[in-house]
């Protein structure tokens, strides 16, 4: 999976991606990973968002959701 791909091309349909490692949350082995998705295509201000253990767990989470959505997203 281009993570990279999949961001750029979210953000070329006007959608702002953000993932986030926290260290505070990986020192207590909680799901230190967070990806936020929003902006304008996104209707009523709908926020994809989720927490999980890895980056690839965050995008299998947040990537259907966003296709439901009508976004265009590389597979």
């Amino acid at each position: 999976m281009d993570i990279v791909a999949i961001m750029e091309a979210l953000a070329e349909q006007g959608v702002t991606v953000l993932f986030k490692a926290d260290a505070e949350r990986m020192a207590e082995r909680r799901r230190p990973w967070t990806l936020v998705a929003s902006g304008a295509p996104l209707r009523d201000d709908v926020l994809v968002r989720t927490d999980a253990a890895s980056v690839e767990q965050c995008l299998e989470i947040c990537l259907p959701r966003l296709r439901e959505l009508g976004l265009s997203v590389p597979e």
